[in-house]
C-alpha cells in the first residue's frame, strides 16, 4: 500500500487495515509506504504505540510481482511515490474526489461523501468478516477523529456506521495516550519563539524559527495559528537537525494548502496533505546552495506568490512593544 507523503492517520490506518483484509484472505503480505516523514507528536505517538506496517522511505522499490495500492491519494496527485516514475497501481482506495482529472487503474474506489479513507477500509474488513483487532480499530477510530476534527464536521451514514462497529473494538487507553501525547520542555519554548516570530500578510501567516526541538513542533504551530481569527492560510517552517520543516494550513476559506505546499516546495523538497493540511521537507544538501536569509526569503516569496499576496512587508501577530510591555 502506497499512501501519500507525510502520511497522517487516515492514510495509515487505511493502508493497515487493507494490509490485514489481504493477508487474512489472500494470504499475501502487504505493507504500508511512504515519503517524507511523520512529523506531528500525536502521529509519531500512534505509531509507537499501536506498531503499524509503515515504512517511511525516500524512493520506492519494486519488485515485478508487486502489486501496488494507492490509498488516501490518487495517481494524479503529486504528493505520493509514485510521481515522477512509470509504476501504476492496480487500485486506488480515496475518500478525495478526482479534481484533478480522470485516470484509469484496474480498481478504483472514490467516495468524497465519506469523512476518510478508513470508512471504506472498514466498510471492507466488516463485509469480509476480518476482525480489525484492539490496535488496528485504534488507528482507524483515530483517523476518523483526525479527518473530522473542522469547525464542521460531516459525518455521511457510512461514517457513523463505521464508528459505532469500531468504538467497542478499540483501545480508548492507547487513544487517550495518542491525543495527549507527551511533549517535551522545549517544546513550549519553540512555541514562545514562534509567537514572536509570525507575521501576518492580509490573512496569511508566516512563521520561520531559526531551530525547532523537533519536527512536531511546526505541525503544532501550525494547527494552533490556523485557529487565530482573520487567519485563512499558515506556512510554518523551522531548521531541525539540519533539515527544513514546513507544515501547511489553511481555513475553509483559506483554499488548498497542499498545492500552495508543493508550489513552495518544487525543486527543493518533498511534500504531501489534503486541502487543509500539508507537510513537507527540505533535506539538508538542498539547503546547502540556499542558506540562511536567501532561504528565507526564497520560501517567503514562494508562499505569498502561492497565495497571491503582493503584500511583502508583514505584521506581527504578536506587536514587539505588547511583548515588552509584560516583561
Amino acid at each position: 500500500m502506497v499512501a501519500h507523503n507525510n502520511p497522517d492517520p487516515d492514510a495509515i490506518a487505511t493502508g493497515w487495515a487493507l494490509c490485514k483484509l489481504i493477508g487474512e484472505r489472500l494470504g499475501k503480505p502487504g505493507r504500508v509506504i511512504a515519503g517524507g516523514a511523520v512529523s506531528r507528536a500525536e502521529n509519531r505517538r500512534m505509531i509507537q504505540l499501536l506498531k503499524p506496517p509503515l515504512d517511511i522511505v525516500d524512493n520506492l522499490e519494486t519488485n515485478p510481482d508487486d502489486a501496488i495500492v494507492l490509498v488516501d491519494c490518487n495517481p494524479l496527485a503529486n504528493n505520493h511515490l509514485l510521481q515522477n516514475t512509470s509504476i501504476r497501481p492496480v487500485a486506488v482506495i480515496d475518500h478525495h474526489g478526482p479534481e484533478l482529472g480522470s485516470f484509469r487503474v484496474p480498481f478504483r474506489d472514490l467516495r468524497p461523501r465519506t469523512a476518510a479513507s478508513a470508512t471504506i477500509a472498514a466498510q471492507y474488513i466488516r463485509e469480509q468478516q476480518v476482525e480489525p483487532g484492539s490496535d488496528l480499530a485504534t488507528a482507524m477510530i483515530y483517523a476518523l477523529r483526525t479527518d473530522t476534527r473542522t469547525e464542521q464536521p460531516t459525518l455521511s451514514r457510512l461514517d457513523k456506521s463505521a464508528i459505532a462497529w469500531l468504538t467497542p473494538k478499540a483501545d480508548h487507553e492507547k487513544l487517550a495516550g495518542i491525543e495527549n501525547a507527551p511533549l517535551p520542555r522545549s517544546y513550549y519554548a519553540d512555541m514562545l519563539l514562534a509567537m514572536e516570530n509570525t507575521f501576518i500578510h492580509d490573512g496569511a501567516a508566516l512563521c520561520f524559527l531559526p531551530q525547532a526541538s523537533g519536527p512536531e513542533t511546526v505541525a503544532e504551530i501550525a494547527d494552533l495559528l490556523v485557529r487565530c481569527e482573520g487567519i485563512h492560510r499558515v506556512l510554518c517552517v523551522a531548521m531541525v537537525e539540519g533539515d527544513v520543516y514546513l507544515s501547511a494550513r489553511s481555513s475553509p476559506r483559506g483554499g488548498d494548502a497542499n498545492a500552495a505546499l508543493q508550489a513552495v516546495l518544487k525543486g527543493l523538497g518533498r511534500g504531501g496533505g489534503h486541502r487543509h493540511r500539508a507537510g513537507g521537507k527540505v533535506p539538508a544538501a538542498a539547503c546547502d546552495g540556499i542558506a540562511g536569509p536567501d532561504l528565507h526569503n526564497e520560501l517567503r516569496n514562494r508562499w505569498l506568490a502561492a497565495c497571491k499576496i503582493e503584500q511583502q512587508r508583514g505584521t506581527r501577530l504578536v506587536p514587539r512593544r505588547e511583548i515588552l510591555e509584560h516583561l
